[in-house]
């Protein structure tokens, strides 16, 4: 792996940890922390004697800060060293646009004042939008960094209609599924339950909130989509490899092996997360398990429409190689 992949690959590992304090930060009822200030927090560059919110809130506008910093830095190394056309240089683009508008909706959630004990649909909306674009602010970086590795790079829909169509249905799946995950989860935060049959009483009771009511969508769909990619990503064609998704025998899991792995292991955190009640810790499990198996499906999808990179587009990136962070 050359090092400006390797530094792609280190900036993707930095937002999950960023993602990570970001959902800490919901669990833990600190997102006012800062008060309806944003960027600044409570009206200062750096609060005197701050409260444990505070401290939370803020760590995460600085966590996010330096994502914002390390992923424009990616991008010039990229736009750089990567000729025009190059697979890369659109996806760190895409990166960026998703990272502005990463930033625009967490502005959003403090100065609409969505946040903290904040139980409206408004805010189960913003949410949901947040989810999604942090998935594809996820995705995008994942194909930056993927594409920056040696080896083919893009993709191609030739003769691919139909896996595309299939990349496309397990794509979407995944995404509706985690932006309903994203509802639940601010259920369990804004309305504890107290057992197993407190929480059931909540989601089948007609006069629960409408986000405990729409909790049990959650786990419904979990399920569905979970038994879809155990049963396709395996068996999903993969130009050149003769196992298709699930690896050669001696070579490790293939892209759709691991999706399917990811995908059962994730079903099972998901029955354990019911059972304990959402522990903040489980939510946090959960979330990064939940991110890793978009990734994977992002690059089970890469490499099944996965098309042949140009022979000019090699030798320019390995020639640029050295000198591509400056």
């Amino acid at each position: 792996m050359n090092r400006l992949a390797r530094f792609a690959w280190i900036v993707v590992a930095w937002n999950l940890v960023v993602i990570g304090w970001g959902a800490y930060v919901r669990a833990t009822g600190s997102g006012a922390g800062c008060g309806q200030h944003w960027p600044l927090c409570n009206g200062e560059i750096v609060p005197r004697a701050p409260a444990i919110a505070t401290i939370i809130e803020l760590t995460h506008r600085l966590t996010s800060g330096l994502a914002l910093l390390a992923l424009l830095a990616l991008v010039v190394a990229v736009w750089r060293s990567r000729p025009a056309g190059h697979p890369a240089r659109r996806a760190a683009g895409w990166s960026m646009l998703f990272m502005l508008t990463e930033a625009g909706v967490g502005a959003g959630l403090v100065l609409f004042e969505l946040v903290a004990d904040n139980a409206s649909l408004a805010r189960a909306l913003f949410m949901a939008v947040h989810l999604a674009n942090t998935f594809l602010l996820l995705g995008a970086m994942t194909l930056t960094a993927r594409w920056l590795e040696d080896g083919p790079a893009g993709t191609s829909l030739e003769r691919r209609g139909g896996r595309a169509a299939i990349v496309g249905l397990l794509t979407l799946g995944v995404l509706v599924v985690s932006v309903s995950g994203a509802v639940a989860a601010l259920g369990d935060t804004l309305f504890p339950a107290t057992s197993l049959a407190h929480a059931l009483e909540q989601d089948l009771s007609p006069t629960s909130h409408a986000l405990l009511r729409l909790r049990v969508i959650h786990p419904t769909l979990a399920v569905i989509v979970a038994l879809a990619l155990i049963v396709i990503a395996p068996r999903l064609p993969i130009d050149g490899d003769e196992t298709h998704g699930g690896g050669a025998p001696g070579h490790g899991l293939g892209p759709g092996a691991r999706v399917a792995l990811l995908a059962g292991l994730q079903a099972a955190l998901g029955g354990l997360n019911v059972l304990l009640l959402a522990p903040v810790w489980l939510q946090l499990v959960h979330l990064l398990v939940a991110d890793l198996l978009w990734m994977a499906v992002v690059l089970l999808g890469a490499a099944a429409l996965a098309g042949r990179a140009p022979v000019r587009h090699v030798a320019v990136a390995a020639a640029a190689d050295a000198p591509s962070l400056g």
